[in-house]
């Protein structure tokens, strides 16, 4: 576990990093266009894994323009190592948006939230999605549906891979875990089951150093005739292999993601 005084310090090096976040989103970013944009994200969310004494390792192929990222879900810091690597547009939850300072920076930086439950609403979504990929933009989701402790994989929603199918955009899967120094794994950033987000916090900032690695699959291409639920199925595979877990014959599942049902 990380000293009082290191645990302290990255608090406030945590707070002084969100203010700065707050403070380019309203004063900068309405005067940049979006290569601009892109690029100080990336470098303020470079800088927020710093902070938070986790080091971002790169495994595998460059990230693609115009793709839609797949990946599996482990916390709320996956975000940022993400765009730290490659700035991208999400698809998340709309509870999100509520979140203290981390919702109103998400808002600004081409989060499309997306509401539980709703398929009119996920239409929508889903054209937007499009639109994105079709300026080369990159979008990233989380098709589990919600968060694990990175131990395993659940099952892909594929209804969330149709826009990309729609659009003919290639699918590029990204494999995250969290390990300590030394290369074992560690469950500090999960943001799983009851855990509060200050708490979550709290575990990353106590530990001595997280290293977050990011395991890149060659793009998957799509297009007429591509089966989205074969398509989750396979991206899936890649990311338990590039994990190295079980492959399991039977995958566990979670509640249906944003806007989906349960066999999507």
């Amino acid at each position: 576990m990380a000293s009082r005084t290191l645990r302290a310090w990255r608090a406030l090096r945590l707070g002084l990093h969100l203010l700065l976040g707050l403070l380019t989103i309203a004063l900068v970013f309405p005067f940049c266009g979006r290569t601009s944009q892109q690029r100080l994200r990336q470098r303020w969310s470079s800088g927020l894994l710093r902070t938070l004494g986790i080091r971002l390792e790169h495994e595998g192929e460059a990230v693609a323009p115009g793709c839609m990222l797949v990946a599996n879900h482990i916390s709320w810091v996956d975000i940022f190592v993400i765009n730290a690597l490659a700035p991208a547009a999400f698809v998340s939850k709309a509870e999100v948006r509520q979140w203290p300072a981390i919702g109103w920076l998400a808002a600004r930086n081409d989060t499309i939230f997306l509401r539980r439950g709703s398929r009119g609403h996920a239409r929508i979504i889903n054209m937007e999605t499009a639109a994105l990929l079709e300026t080369g933009c990159n979008v990233a989701i989380f098709p589990e549906g919600t968060t694990t402790d990175g131990s395993q994989v659940l099952h892909f929603h594929g209804a969330l891979l149709q826009p990309a199918i729609a659009c003919k955009h290639p699918v590029q899967t990204l494999a995250l875990r969290y390990q300590t120094a030394d290369g074992r794994y560690t469950r500090a950033p999960a943001y799983d089951g009851d855990l509060s987000l200050g708490q979550c916090v709290r575990n990353i900032i106590s530990t001595p150093v997280i290293v977050a690695r990011v395991c890149v699959a060659a793009p998957l291409p799509t297009g007429d005739g591509t089966d989205r639920r074969e398509l989750a199925r396979l991206a899936r595979s890649l990311i338990v292999a590039a994990l190295e877990l079980p492959a399991d014959a039977e995958q566990p599942r979670a509640a249906p993601a944003s806007g989906t049902q349960p066999g999507t």
